[in-house]
């Protein structure tokens, strides 16, 4: 019987009050977050997570003291375990975790999978949009870490799959209707954002949250005034827009009510359990927003679950059905694509 380790990569977060600093500290540290040459970036790195240090322990309170996002991705890749172990009996497959800025971090998971002795590996982002600032550096801190056995491929990206984009609409018509089926709406798709000379220099992330929103949406003919926005801006950087917060308040001047959903996270965690859930419900109730309902991320929707089984799968040129990026093709203008690079790579 062949082995097959997938690993999934997510941002981590801080378990506890006292890892909240270090958590920012390997957050800033990135050289995909902060560019600046290590000299400048370390001491920045220090600076700013000492001065954020108390507000986000603040906001970890609320949820607990730390962050729920490694137990959410234990239970994702629990049930994606189960579902690549039924879809093909004749192969032990197992799923491993390796999270950026906080524990387990690449190098722990590496050695893991080495000791696990796989015959095929697989590296698959829990985040459906690419970015150099996630999936990217994810996958740059895999590679430094990695030295076991196995043949490796991996997942780009997947903005527009069938499961994503079907567990997205399924979570906003859900949460329309527990809250009464309120009329009239605006629903608005929010993402982390960028700033924006990250996007101007290639990064598709942008577009391929764009391209989520709307395959979402045009399964949702019942919510037709709908809008894309960014949240969790941080530093002097001019950032990607609108802002959440912006379209909060012109949502509340036209008398609107608001159904958010967390378009660019399929875990809950600090974005959407304090962000979205206090301080922007708060912020819509003070605007005028007659109605502020938030829909839920993917989490173990079992359509979600199947598309990243299948994304595995077409890694490995065993599966026929949609692609793992749901037929998705960066537009020439994203440089920093990976998939348009090894293209540009093999013409040469």
């Amino acid at each position: 019987m062949s082995r097959l380790a997938v690993v999934l990569f997510n941002l981590g977060g801080p378990d506890g009050p006292d890892a909240v600093r270090p958590f920012l500290f390997n957050l800033f540290r990135d050289k995909a977050i902060i560019g600046a040459p290590a000299p400048i970036r370390y001491p920045l790195a220090a600076f700013i997570s000492a001065t954020r240090a108390k507000g986000a322990r603040a906001n970890y309170a609320i949820m607990g003291g730390g962050s729920p996002l490694l137990p959410e991705t234990r239970r994702q890749a629990e049930a994606l375990e189960a579902e690549l172990n039924r879809s093909e009996p004749g192969r032990e497959s197992r799923v491993f975790i390796a999270m950026r800025y906080w524990k387990p971090f690449a190098p722990e998971t590496a050695q893991a999978v080495a000791a696990w002795n796989p015959d095929e590996i697989v590296l698959l982002p829990l985040y459906p949009q690419y970015s150099s600032t996630t999936s990217e550096s994810s996958l740059s801190d895999w590679e430094r870490a990695y030295r076991g056995p196995g043949q490796t491929r991996t997942v780009c990206c997947y903005p527009t799959v069938e499961g994503l984009i079907g567990a997205h609409a399924q979570a906003i018509r859900s949460a329309w209707e527990k809250g009464g089926r309120p009329e009239g709406l605006r629903l608005l798709f929010s993402a982390h954002g960028l700033p924006e000379t990250i996007v101007a220099g290639g990064d598709p992330y942008q577009v391929q949250v764009e391209a989520t929103a709307a395959a979402v949406a045009a399964l949702l003919p019942e919510f037709p005034d709908w809008r894309i926005s960014y949240q969790s801006r941080v530093g002097p950087l001019k950032w990607i827009g609108p802002a959440t917060d912006d379209e909060i308040r012109r949502a509340g001047a036209e008398g609107r009510g608001v159904i958010v959903s967390p378009i660019a996270f399929v875990s809950e965690h600090v974005e959407t359990l304090v962000e979205l859930d206090h301080e922007y419900a708060e912020l819509a109730h003070e605007a005028g927003c007659p109605v502020w309902i938030r829909a839920a991320t993917p989490g173990v929707d079992p359509g979600f679950i199947s598309a990243l089984g299948g994304a595995v799968d077409r890694a490995l040129g065993r599966a026929s059905g949609p692609a793992p990026d749901g037929g998705w093709t960066c537009p020439s203008s994203c440089k920093r694509c990976p998939v348009g690079q090894m293209a540009k790579k093999s013409h040469r």
